[in-house]
């Protein structure tokens, strides 16, 4: 058997490889190689060590990086890289589950769980939580989303409603947030489902409860890999200890500088935890960067010295110093918007660049709005992380609903979303009658409908649910005798989306496009996955995340949340609206340990750039239903690229003079191509503009040619808007731009260099 090439690594991955035994933590900067290291470490183990496959587990957080580990593992092993566990934590509950979840003890009465049980979404835990506050008649504005919330912080902790309840006395409403926990709990239960939190929560109970099962696993799995250990919350932490306990051969990968989601109970803890459960770990340290030039690296440093909880570690690169840093000050976020989108035109026409080689990141997705109506004005492809998801889309949803249903009769939920779909006249009053009934009965939805004549059902019910009932009965039957995939398709069928969504209107074409591609989805995944279930279908849609739908091939500027980007790398990065309460968000209640959370988002986003790092913040920003006048974000000053007095120090803009600002250009061009930058003060407010050359004769009759072409009065059209009508061209000299009205869609201000205009004679 050929040995694994290891040459590609450097000297620090290869001594972290070189630690087989016991517990190892390596430390791993970004851009440092890790997912590289990870995945050369088990193909070593295998070929040179001859270590089982099926004896190592691997651990990432998307799915996206653990296909990609598993395609990388698959070049360098071949078939054996099939045998290796490599799936996120969520994933590999679900396969433990599914086998062993039936002794389980359920907290609902009358109730248990099967290998069959339903995964909610967060939409069905949203829904799930207002059923349960009506039923217990708590009527609070806003009350839902703190529940959920809070529901899924004693999950990532690993408490019961009853040990939330005590470790929060002081929490205002805590006696109701434990009902509604607990009600919750009782609910799922009863309909066979859990959610997404629970997939971890039961997995360590079911360990706990039961040593044998736990050793079966701790026998399998003598390697264990995890990436991304930074982003592990509590009971993803003990499930990991308790895995490794036996052969305690844990490999983590991780960066405390990246730990960005303490919001869904990540936590730097778990790295001190692993320091005291397994004091006989080695330490290891990745510092070198792979993707970013010099100038981004050392900016970076600069930003993440600021925070205390981290250990010493200072990113370095052997990559070229590459392009300075930009930072623009704009006006508003319109002016920010219209910036960032001439930026880009003028890259992608002059540069050389793709649209996919761009990202704009934002703290928060309410600045997203203004780059999306740029992007359209000049014509720029683009895709919103965050936005509406397949998955969310209602077709999609219902078509969901009835795999649920089908797979598992207790699933009140998507009973109750799938019974008047398509519309049969029944509403809300019926299917309550329905789930009372069976409840009554003692049995389920699915099994009263299907044997009303067993039931004392009222005529005019049974005539209302027959509709239905003959389709359950043609699902049912169908199922019963086909493969996944042929069962999905008569599915689709049986339910009519054509009469659905009949009409040539775009949104019926879309939605249909949509089943299409669901039937597409459907058919990829059972030809690679021949022996799988239906269930184990939704199982791997249902784990879905943001980042898993990104595709580098298709190009598209990436308009995303810092949150949602991690794991990605972009040539040119703009991140943008920089101000305090922006970017940090500052809240009355923001401590210390928060603002160094803020400080590592930041940091995670400067690290998404290899090539160039733009950073804007505007003087005025429309936020929280007014326009307000903001300060400059701290990292900025932290970055050293202004100068500022610290936040404490200015508390109100009009301390903003008192800041010494130093200007990159506020021209259109990126800084390597601009004019120089001057400033002035204009009334009380600082003002950035570009420095003109001399207007000699040639330069002049120029401009004034410019006018003449798009002169005021003149017809234009524009791929999106249609026809216009130009209606002001003052400045096009300086900046480019004229004001154009389009019939129906109002006045746009647009680049005559960069919109995609075309005058019409």
């Amino acid at each position: 058997m050929d040995k694994i090439d290891l040459s590609v690594l450097n000297s620090a991955q290869m001594n972290a490889l070189n630690q087989i035994n016991g517990p190892v933590m390596v430390l791993a900067g970004a851009g440092s190689g890790k997912t590289r290291l990870v995945t050369y470490r088990i193909a070593y183990l295998v070929k040179d060590l001859d270590v089982n496959p099926e004896n190592i587990l691997a651990i990432t957080f998307t799915n996206k990086a653990a296909n990609e580990m598993k395609e990388r593992l698959i070049k360098l092993l071949g078939g054996e890289a099939n045998d290796i566990w490599i799936s996120t934590f969520h994933s590999m509950c679900v396969k433990i589950l599914r086998r062993h979840i039936s002794g389980l003890k359920s907290t609902a009465p009358n109730s248990f769980f099967d290998s069959n049980f339903s995964i909610y979404t967060d939409t069905d835990k949203d829904k799930t939580i207002k059923t349960v506050l009506q039923n217990l008649k708590i009527d609070k504005e806003g009350f839902a989303q703190k529940v959920a919330f809070h529901i899924s912080n004693a999950k990532n902790k690993n408490l019961t409603p009853w040990d939330y309840q005590k470790q929060n006395q002081d929490l205002p409403d805590i006696e109701d947030i434990t009902r509604a926990y607990s009600a919750y709990q009782n609910f799922l239960a009863s309909n066979n489902a859990l959610d997404f939190d629970d997939l971890l929560v039961k997995t360590y109970e079911l360990f706990n409860e039961y040593p044998d099962i736990l050793y079966r696993y701790q026998n399998r799995f003598k390697y264990i890999h995890i990436d991304e250990f930074q982003d592990t919350n509590h009971v993803q932490y003990l499930i990991a200890e308790m895995l490794a306990r036996l052969n305690k051969n844990i490999f983590v990968v991780g960066d405390e500088d990246q730990c960005i989601y303490s919001w869904r109970g990540a936590s730097i803890q778990n790295i001190r935890d692993f320091a005291r459960d397994f004091p006989d770990y080695k330490l290891m340290k990745l510092e070198q960067n792979y993707r970013s030039s010099k100038q981004i690296i050392t900016l970076a440093n600069k930003l993440i010295k600021h925070n205390a909880q981290r250990n010493d570690k200072i990113l370095w690169t052997e990559n070229e110093s590459g392009l300075k840093i930009d930072c623009y000050r704009a006006g508003d976020e319109f002016d920010e918007a219209e910036f960032v989108a001439n930026q880009i035109s003028y890259l992608v026409r002059e540069q050389g660049y793709s649209y996919s080689d761009f990202a704009v990141l934002t703290r928060l997705n309410a600045l997203t709005a203004p780059f999306e109506e740029k992007f359209l004005n000049y014509n720029i492809p683009y895709q919103v992380f965050g936005g509406n998801k397949f998955f969310d889309r209602l077709e999609i949803k219902n078509l969901v609903s009835y795999l649920k249903f089908l797979t598992n009769p207790y699933d009140s939920t998507s009973f109750a979303r799938i019974i008047n779909y398509p519309k049969r006249g029944i509403g809300e009053a019926t299917i309550a009658n329905i789930l009372s009934l069976a409840e009554f009965h003692n049995t389920t939805a699915y099994h009263l409908i299907l044997n009303s004549d067993e039931y004392l059902i009222d005529a005019s019910l049974e005539r209302r649910v027959k509709p239905f009932k003959d389709v359950l009965k043609k699902l049912n039957d169908a199922m019963q005798s086909m493969e996944g995939v042929d069962f999905i398709n008569y599915l689709v069928k049986v339910i009519d989306f054509k009469s659905i969504y009949s009409t040539n209107s775009e949104e019926d074409i879309s939605r249909l496009l949509n089943i299409d591609s669901f039937l597409v989805m459907a058919q990829e995944f059972f030809k690679n996955n021949p022996k799988s279930s239906v269930s184990e279908f939704l199982q791997s849609i249902t784990l879905v995340s943001d980042i898993d739908d990104y595709d580098e091939k298709i190009d598209n500027v990436t308009l995303a949340t810092v949150h949602s980007v991690k794991g990605l790398e972009f040539r040119c990065v703009y991140i943008i609206g920089l101000e305090e309460k922006m970017f940090p968000i500052i809240r009355g209640y923001s401590t210390a340990e928060d603002m160094e959370e803020e400080r590592r988002l930041m940091f995670v986003a400067i690290t998404r750039a290899k090539e160039r790092l733009t950073l804007s913040y505007a003087r005025s920003r429309f936020v929280y239903g007014k326009r307000d006048y903001l300060l400059p974000s701290r990292f900025l000053n932290e970055c050293e690229l202004i100068q500022t007095k610290t936040p404490e120090e200015n508390n109100s803009f009009s301390q903003l003079n008192n800041y010494g600002y130093t200007y990159s250009n506020m021209y259109r061009k990126p800084m390597a191509e601009s004019s120089a930058v001057s400033s002035t003060f204009i009334g009380s407010q600082k003002k950035s503009f570009s420095i003109r050359p001399f207007e000699n004769s040639e330069t002049k009759k120029k401009n004034e040619n410019l006018a003449n072409v798009y002169a005021i009065g003149k017809k234009v059209s524009h791929p999106k808007f249609g026809q216009g009508t130009i209606i002001a061209n003052d400045g096009i000299a300086i900046t480019k731009c004229v004001s154009i009205k389009f019939d129906g869609v109002g006045v746009k201000t647009l680049s005559v260099e960069y919109a995609p205009i075309t005058l019409e004679e």
